[in-house]
């Protein structure tokens, strides 16, 4: 949805390029009407795509994406949900709630979404499906919300028999200026195949990373689907001692994060209480533990403030009511709005309105996003909101 003042910008950004374009004395330099485009909504550019074919072009180069992506910085919030017939519905919508707006649907049941995540303007998937031989194919997208597009990322075996031994990771190396995905494979001899995909050559790799010393991969895949890239860093969550293997896109080397004691309480069990994950808070790697949210009603998110020195801040999330009551039931923190404000999932459905919980870390209190049907897609009682990303708005290509 755009604004007022989106609606005017738009409105004079036309009315200067139709006379820039037309063979007038009030034509203006073409750096410039770049400069005014490099700043709109990626709705509006995709508007004016269509006044020449040298704007097509211009608008379409890899170094105008580049400068978009830099300079317009709106954000929005892509939306995975399921209804109960089975099918996943990829969606938009505005930052701060509103109409929902629908990107495609996966019409078949055994597609099931395991893992979303964003980076520079690009939303990654990791699904899986069964087949008729009770086989588990993984597979992999990278949707671009704000040109409506998807691609399925090409298998990088045929021979495969067990998929669930492939993982994919979504990252993006500022070096490069690219997205790459990282696939880590168990060749089932102790030992990972490494590969990497870049969405620049659209090829993969194989390469050779040697593990951080002391390091074994068991335990790796039991939490492998939380993972989040800060920094040109992959940062996979480890599933035995809870702390942190990193992936330098840059270097394409491995290291150990070690996370704070305080993330596991001293006497831990994991047979009865939940495990911490990670998430991404505004460039931020943040560890989430919730195993003693329903005793004390307080849940606490580990941040690291400083990346090079290793700080971390703990924040301490309070609930308003007893968790276990709260109309948006067993709630959890999952990606950053803005600065001060974190979204949690599930979602809430009253009254043709899907409500979605947001914690304000300055106030300590929390408000609702609420969405409602769009023009081509309309909720209902029986959908879930599964996922929700906030993504920057950008031109890349797919």
């Amino acid at each position: 949805m755009e604004t007022l003042e989106e609606q005017e910008q738009e409105q004079s950004t036309t009315t200067i390029v139709e006379r820039s374009t037309k063979k007038t004395n009030m034509s203006l330099p073409s750096e410039i009407i770049e400069d005014i485009f490099s700043r709109l909504p990626v709705k509006s550019i995709l508007r004016f795509r269509t006044l020449s074919k040298p704007w097509l072009s211009r608008i379409s180069d890899r170094s105008f994406t580049n400068l978009h992506l830099t300079r317009a910085h709106r954000t929005a919030l892509f939306i995975l949900a399921h209804d109960e017939s089975g099918k996943r519905h990829l969606l938009s919508a505005p930052r701060d709630g509103g109409p929902v707006t629908h990107l495609i649907t996966f019409h078949n049941p055994d597609y099931i979404v395991m893992y979303a995540q964003h980076v520079n303007g690009l939303v990654y998937l990791t699904c899986m499906k069964r087949s008729n031989e009770h086989r588990t194919h993984v597979y992999a997208f990278v949707v671009n919300p704000s040109m409506h597009k998807i691609f399925k990322l090409p298998d990088p075996y045929t021979d495969v028999k067990d998929f669930t031994r492939i993982r994919y990771l979504f990252g993006f190396d500022e070096s490069r200026n690219e997205h790459k995905i990282l696939m880590i494979r168990d060749s089932s001899l102790r030992s990972m195949e490494i590969m990497i995909f870049s969405m620049s050559s659209y090829s993969w790799r194989k390469i050779h990373a040697e593990p951080p010393l002391g390091f074994t991969w068991d335990g790796l895949w039991l939490n492998f689907y939380h993972n989040v890239c800060v920094n040109s860093v992959v940062h996979i969550m480890l599933a035995v001692s809870f702390d942190i293997l990193a992936f330098d896109l840059r270097t394409e080397k491995f290291l150990i994060i070690t996370t704070p004691q305080g993330v596991l309480p001293e006497d831990y069990d994991d047979t009865k209480q939940n495990d911490p994950y990670i998430i991404k808070l505004n460039g931020c790697i943040g560890v989430v533990c919730y195993d003693s949210v329903a005793e004390n009603n307080e849940m606490y998110i580990w941040i690291l403030q400083d990346y090079e020195n290793r700080v971390w801040v703990k924040e301490t999330v309070i609930f308003p009511e007893e968790w276990i009551t709260l109309r948006y039931p067993l709630s959890f923190p999952v990606d950053s709005v803005n600065m001060d404000e974190i979204i949690f999932i599930p979602s809430n459905f009253s009254g043709n309105v899907i409500s979605v919980p947001v914690y304000n870390k300055k106030t300590r209190c929390f408000k609702s996003l609420r969405f409602a049907s769009g023009n081509h897609f309309s909720l209902s009682r029986t959908l879930q909101f599964h996922y929700i990303r906030c993504y920057v708005e950008s031109m890349v290509p797919l």
